[in-house]
C-alpha cells in the first residue's frame, strides 16, 4: 500500500485544488486500487485561499458585501474557532468586475474590510487576510473605512471610494477602528515585495494589469503619496516603502500601517491553516500542482511551498500542470523530481483548457505507474 497527497493549488480559469486532486486520485486509484489518496487543497494567498481552508475543515459563512464597483457580491470568510480567513480576490478581486469592465480609478477595497468586520462581529480575534488578486488601487483605504475609518474632505464630508478620491481627503479618524480592533491579531498573506509608490510602487506596476493608462497610473500614485501623508500623520508610522505596501493595489500598506497587521508569505499562511505538515506522515509521494509550472513558479507560489516542505522531510514530489516550462535542473532545484503536463498528452491548449478533468486522470495513471 502507498499514500499519496494531492496538494494542488488551482488551474487558473479552469479547475480548482479539490477538483484537480479528485481527478488526479482517479487516475492513481485505476492503476495501484491499494493507494490511500488525500486530497489537501492549497493556494498562494491569492484566488483560491477561501477554498483551501474550507477543505481543511473551516467553516464557510456566507457575507453579502461590496463588490470592487460598489455592487453587492455573495461572498465569505471561513471560520474555525475563533479564526476566520478573509479572501480578498472573492469580494474585491478582478473577477468581482461587472462584465470584466475594469475600473481602475474608482474600484474599492471596502468589501473586504467588510468581511473582516463580520468576521469580528462574530467573535474571531485572529484574521488571516489573503490579498492577491485586487481590482482595486484604493490604497486600502475601503478596507480600513469599512472597519471604522473616516476619511473625509475639506468640507467634513465623506470622500468618494477608489483611489483617484484619495487626493480630496483632508483628514483620516480612526477612533471607531481601534476601538473595532481592539484585541484582534490581523496576518496578511502577501506574496510582493513592491513598495506602496513610485516607479515599482502599486499603481506603476499593478495599474496596468486594472485598466490604467499611463495618465491615470501618474495620478493614481499622486493620490497614493497623499493618502500615505494622511496615515503617517494619525498614525505617527511611516510605512509607504515597506515591502508588501504596494501589494493589492496598497492594501498592504493599509493593513501594515493603520491595522498593525504582520505580512507573511501566502503559500506558508496556507500551509499552516490546512495542518499540511502534520499530514505528512506515513506519505510516500506528494503531488502538487499549477496551470503553468514557469520561473514565477519557483518564488512563492503555492507549488515551491508545498515542495520545500515536503523536500524537507525527505519525501519526494512531483507536479501535474497545464504546461511546463521548467527544464529538469530547475525543478530538482525546486525539489520536484518529475512534471507531468497535459499538453505531454495533448498538445493543443484550447483542448486542454476545455476538457482537463480526462488528461488529469491519464497523469493520475503515469505517476502510480511510475510508483511501481
Amino acid at each position: 500500500m502507498v499514500k499519496v497527497i494531492v496538494a494542488s493549488d488551482k488551474f487558473k480559469g479552469t479547475l480548482s485544488g479539490d477538483e484537480v486532486a479528485a481527478a488526479v486520485r482517479d487516475g492513481v486509484l485505476r492503476v495501484r486500487g491499494d493507494a490511500v489518496v488525500e486530497s489537501v487543497p492549497v493556494a498562494d494567498g491569492g484566488e483560491g485561499t477561501l477554498g483551501a481552508a474550507v477543505g481543511a475543515g473551516f467553516e464557510l459563512v456566507p457575507v453579502t458585501a461590496s463588490g470592487p464597483t460598489g455592487e453587492p457580491v455573495r461572498s465569505g470568510y471561513a471560520r474555525r474557532g475563533e479564526v476566520a480567513v478573509v479572501e480578498l480576490a472573492d469580494v474585491s478581486g478582478l473577477s468581482r468586475l461587472p462584465g470584466g469592465e475594469p475600473a481602475p480609478m474608482t474600484a474599492t477595497s471596502r468589501g473586504t474590510g467588510e468581511l473582516v468586520a463580520a468576521a469580528i462581529d462574530s467573535g474571531c480575534t485572529r484574521v488571516i487576510l489573503g490579498i492577491g488578486g485586487s481590482a482595486c488601487t484604493d490604497g486600502g483605504a475601503g478596507l480600513v473605512r469599512a472597519l471604522g475609518a473616516r476619511l473625509v474632505d475639506a468640507a467634513g464630508e465623506e470622500i468618494a471610494e477608489g483611489g483617484a478620491a484619495l487626493t480630496s481627503a483632508v483628514s483620516l479618524d480612526l477612533t471607531a477602528l481601534r476601538e473595532q480592533l481592539q484585541g484582534v491579531e490581523i496576518v496578511v498573506a502577501c506574496d510582493v515585495d513592491n513598495p506602496l509608490t513610485g516607479p515599482t510602487g502599486a499603481a506603476a506596476t499593478y495599474g496596468p494589469q486594472k485598466g490604467a493608462d499611463p495618465a491615470q497610473i501618474e495620478q493614481l500614485d499622486t493620490a497614493l503619496t497623499h493618502w500615505a501623508d494622511l496615515v503617517a500623520h494619525a498614525t505617527g508610522r511611516e510605512l509607504r516603502d515597506s515591502d508588501g505596501a504596494g501589494a493589492a493595489g496598497g492594501v498592504g500598506f493599509a493593513a501594515m500601517g493603520v491595522l498593525g497587521a504582520e505580512l507573511r508569505p501566502g503559500i506558508e499562511l496556507v500551509l499552516e491553516l490546512v495542518g499540511f505538515h502534520q499530514r505528512l506522515s506515513g506519505v510516500d509521494l506528494v503531488v502538487t500542482g499549477e496551470g503553468s509550472l514557469d520561473e514565477q513558479t519557483l518564488h512563492g507560489k503555492a507549488v515551491a511551498g508545498v515542495a520545500a516542505a515536503a523536500k524537507a522531510v525527505g519525501i519526494p514530489v512531483v507536479a501535474v500542470c497545464g504546461a511546463n516550462r521548467l527544464d529538469s535542473a530547475r525543478l530538482q532545484q525546486a525539489g520536484i523530481g518529475a512534471a507531468y503536463a497535459l499538453t505531454d498528452l495533448e498538445p493543443d491548449v484550447r483542448r486542454c483548457i476545455a476538457d482537463p478533468v480526462p488528461l488529469l486522470r491519464r497523469l493520475g495513471e503515469l505517476i502510480a505507474a511510475d510508483l511501481r
